[in-house]
């Protein structure tokens, strides 16, 4: 599901998707007939993406995404690296790296719903198209959101071309193996709702999950995946290549 929650925060110009899941709706009294679209991620509209046949929502299956909105970054490998963009003006600008440290960082990837700063450094993914914000951020680090940090004008113009700050986040702390005797080995749990909840999936799909897990966890590479038992949790589908969990697609609540 993750490359259709990208298109519905590009489509409505709202940053990276920072979480989703599925329940029911947020506004009673409103429902109707469910398209399911099929997109690879890169579509700037959720029209341009693949449709299965229609059929009549069930309470379980409304999806809900929560979108960056001041703050993405783009042209990175996954939902947790790329080229720093705030909203200005109804419009993206890129931000010079002489204008962001690392409290800035700490807040951008927070805000994207992301782990602490891995690394930083200017052009690294690119110029982009757009303008460059035109002030400095002062955060102290602390801050949930990037609205939330002090700005100020910046007082001298330098930042150079191939100075726009790329950032990368370490994966969110949302994932953990319990009950094999170290951190690398057990039962897969994800944090989800104000809880510790298990991950269970299809037989077929289980190398896959657990090769994305693995990669989150900084783990290498999968020994064995087995079959378990899954109270009061989730399942997930991967198709492999994916660096976090929650980049791949959500099945129902169990």
């Amino acid at each position: 599901m993750i490359g259709e929650v990208k298109v519905v925060c590009r489509e409505l110009d709202c940053g990276n998707p920072v979480a989703e899941s599925r329940g029911g709706l947020i506004e009673e009294g409103r429902g109707g007939v469910m398209q399911i679209s099929i997109c690879r991620g890169d579509e700037s509209s959720i029209r341009q993406c693949g449709r299965e046949e229609p059929g009549v929502c069930d309470g379980k299956y409304y999806h809900h995404v929560t979108c960056s909105e001041s703050v993405r970054l783009v042209d990175g490998a996954g939902l947790c690296s790329g080229r720093v963009e705030v909203k200005s003006n109804k419009s993206w600008a890129s931000v010079c790296e002489a204008d962001f440290d690392r409290q800035d960082a700490e807040v951008v990837c927070r805000d994207v719903g992301c782990g602490a700063p891995a690394s930083l450094q200017g052009g690294l993914y690119g110029e982009g198209e757009g303008q460059t914000w035109d002030k400095e951020f002062q955060c102290k680090g602390k801050e949930s959101l990037l609205l939330d940090c002090d700005t100020s004008d910046r007082k001298h113009n330098t930042c150079l071309p191939g100075n726009a700050v790329g950032l990368t986040c370490s994966e969110p702390d949302d994932v953990r193996l319990v009950g094999g005797g170290s951190r690398c080995a057990g039962g897969v749990e994800r944090y989800d709702q104000g809880e510790w909840r298990t991950v269970g999936t299809e037989d077929w799909d289980q190398e896959d999950v657990a090769a994305v897990v693995c990669r989150q966890l900084g783990c290498g590479s999968t020994v064995s995946a087995l079959p378990g038992i899954t109270t009061r949790g989730f399942g997930v589908s991967c198709s492999g290549p994916e660096s976090s969990l929650r980049e791949c697609g959500r099945s129902d609540d169990i």
